[in-house]
């Protein structure tokens, strides 16, 4: 963290391409964070960024907060490990479709489950933006698409949103709104590449917003379905929280958890 400024921006270079829509989700997340701050929902010295491997890990040189760079496809483990040592602490992950819909998939499931208190903001362009272009799980070239907004439904997440990066305010409304939320926030930033994915043309037509955040499972399911990552001229990409709702996060549970554990050591131990 650099201690010489109160202010979130840093010395670092910044070194996405020009144009980049993640200035725009770096703009947005400051301002989220402020927002918070000012609100006194949040005190930045509990706040720590973890970030994959790719475009959007380069937000932890542009944050002035605490951060930790984690392996590609690994920052929810990483995430959940911060939060399991300090629960006090606000730990907000950024990661991109390429590592998180990729190899990081079985931690996503398994975080949607869990439910811990913490915020994934994905990077979504639909491509390996770092390495030039190649697919991901949710590219239009894919044999067969995932639908990651569905499944983190199906999942277990309790706040499932998407944003589109070239709408500023609304992207910042839905972050503050993740960021305050009691449990696993998923919030999913559409993005086009401009160098090596550039659908914005395509977004700027399909993406519309939803009046207020959805509290039914079903509907959640309906707006998630909406879109499957394809180029359609049908498609309709919602913005807005898909589904917002409340349960037991891992943390708060883990003296049960650690007590049934220790209950089966000493069950398991009788019959060594």
């Amino acid at each position: 963290m650099n201690n010489n400024s109160t202010s979130l921006d840093t010395e670092h270079e910044r070194t996405w391409c020009p144009g980049c829509p993640n200035f725009a989700i770096l703009a947005a997340v400051k301002s989220a964070i402020g927002r918070l701050e000012e609100s006194k929902k949040l005190d930045r010295k509990d706040l720590v960024a973890v970030t994959g491997i790719g475009c959007h890990g380069k937000m932890y040189d542009y944050l002035n907060t605490n951060g930790f760079y984690s392996l590609h496809g690994r920052s929810l483990p990483t995430m959940l490990g911060i939060k399991m040592a300090n629960p006090k602490l606000k730990v907000v992950g950024f990661v991109g479709d390429g590592d998180n819909y990729a190899e990081g998939m079985e931690h996503f499931i398994h975080n949607c489950r869990f439910n811990s208190d913490m915020t994934l903001v994905i990077h979504n362009n639909q491509t390996f933006a770092l390495t030039t272009g190649q697919v991901t799980p949710i590219s239009e070239k894919t044999n067969f698409r995932l639908n990651p907004l569905l499944l983190a439904v199906d999942a277990g997440a309790t706040f499932v949103a998407r944003a589109y990066a070239l709408d500023l305010p609304s992207m910042t409304d839905i972050l503050v709104a993740g960021l305050d939320h009691h449990g696993f926030s998923v919030i999913e930033v559409v993005l086009p590449c401009l160098a090596f994915h550039n659908k914005k043309d395509f977004l700027d037509k399909k993406v519309y917003k939803l009046d207020k955040a959805n509290t039914d499972y079903k509907k959640a399911v309906e707006l998630a379905g909406q879109w499957d990552y394809s180029n359609d001229e049908d498609d309709k990409i919602p913005l807005g929280i898909y589904y917002k709702t409340q349960r037991p996060v891992f943390e708060e549970q883990w003296d049960k958890i650690s007590k049934k554990s220790l209950d089966l050591e000493v069950v398991t131990s009788k019959f060594k």
